[in-house]
């Protein structure tokens, strides 16, 4: 064992070194997720920063949308034994207040993007229920996840245009997540080449003036429920501040464009135990493909945690729509627009506000009797 900066620190779970995870399994991740967007259909980057320690690779991706192009920065290492070394080549995050601030920097290369951006929380951080998925004999998904909205400022630059981000436009939503799920080089699938495949999925944080929506389905190939959430949380500063609400089951109704499974339009039906049901009506303003270029799945040759050399390697990838449509399929993360009327009162108003609509219809599920 070899002992890292971190093992200073009183933070210890195990016998262990702080280098080593309570678990063996190769899927082990530890995972930082951001989005930032200007409420509109102006642009959308997506930052991922994530750590592999049973595979011994750190690496990160950038994404943006802007106008007709999908553009990525990515990058890879070797994890080495400091953990608390968030850089990979040209990427970082520092944490400044825990739960509350953080910054992400992607240093100019020669890749045309870059930014310098700093998050502020607009809720508490919220631990989300855990994600626990056994396919056949293997367990698949054992996950923990918090996530929270906020408010940006810094700048990006996109080639030469160099893009002002100010709180009182740019917005967004975060994750941490860390546990075990499906990374790095394909494994022999044995038994699992029964598994049906399916991925019926909606993620849903919304954020208002004052509270935040955080809304979670996971169904399989019966539409049986394996995750969900739906709870309110109210933001710093108002008078509730910190309070969870729960909104009961909800049930989500998507409006597909013909033939595709592309989401024009959804309601998401909310019934609080013992309160007024409502619907919030979502409508995705941006689509980002999330799969594409940046190693959540769809090239053989770079995926979450696959080991590229003690590096660091620095890639860029570019591709413009529509020309390039074909290769957007799979997991979508758009900019989401989300209205509701609070029958409670809770909410007064009208209420409209903004955030991530994540969702993916892969496989056969009842929504789709034709598959």
């Amino acid at each position: 064992m070899t002992l890292s900066p971190l093992d200073d620190y009183p933070v210890h779970q195990s016998p262990d070194v702080m280098r080593h995870v309570a678990t063996s399994d190769r899927n082990f991740y530890d995972r930082y997720y951001f989005n930032c967007h200007a409420c509109s259909d102006e642009l959308m980057l997506i930052i991922g920063i994530g750590q592999y320690p049973n595979l011994g690779v750190t690496d990160a991706f950038a994404c943006v949308r802007y106008r007709d192009t999908h553009r990525v920065v990515r990058a890879s290492r070797e994890l080495g034994d400091d953990r608390m070394n968030t850089e990979i080549g040209p990427f970082r995050v520092e944490v400044l207040e825990g739960l509350r601030r953080l910054r992400v920097v992607l240093d100019p290369t020669e890749h045309g993007l870059s930014y310098d951006l700093t998050w502020e929380g607009t809720i508490p951080a919220t631990l989300e229920p855990r994600h626990f998925v056994r396919w056949q004999e293997r367990v698949m998904f054992d996950s923990s996840r918090l996530a929270q909205t906020g408010l940006w400022s810094g700048h990006i630059m996109l080639g030469d245009e160099r893009i002002e981000v100010t709180p009182d436009r740019w917005k967004g939503t975060r994750d941490r997540s860390w546990g075990i799920r499906p990374v790095g080089e394909p494994e022999p699938s044995g038994i699992q080449v029964k598994n049906p495949g399916t991925f019926y999925w909606l993620y849903a944080p919304m954020q208002f003036d004052d509270h935040a929506i955080l809304c979670i389905i996971q169904e399989d190939d019966k539409g049986r429920r394996v995750l969900e959430e739906a709870v309110r949380v109210w933001g710093f500063g108002s008078p509730r501040e910190g309070e969870q609400e729960y909104l009961g089951r909800p049930e989500y109704h998507p409006v597909y464009v013909e033939g595709t499974r592309d989401v024009r339009e959804a309601t998401i039906s909310f019934a609080p135990p013992g309160g007024k049901p409502f619907d919030v009506h979502c409508t995705p303003v941006l689509p980002v493909h999330l799969m594409v270029g940046t190693g959540y799945g769809l090239e053989p040759d770079w995926k979450h945690g696959m080991y590229q050399g003690p590096g660091p390697v620095v890639q860029g990838v570019a591709y413009t729509l529509p020309q390039d449509a074909a290769r957007m399929w799979g997991l979508v993360d758009a900019v989401g627009r989300f209205e509701y009327d609070d029958p409670s009162g809770a909410a007064p108003g009208p209420q409209v506000g903004y955030g991530l609509y994540e969702y993916w219809a892969l496989g056969p599920h009842p929504s789709f009797p034709e598959a």
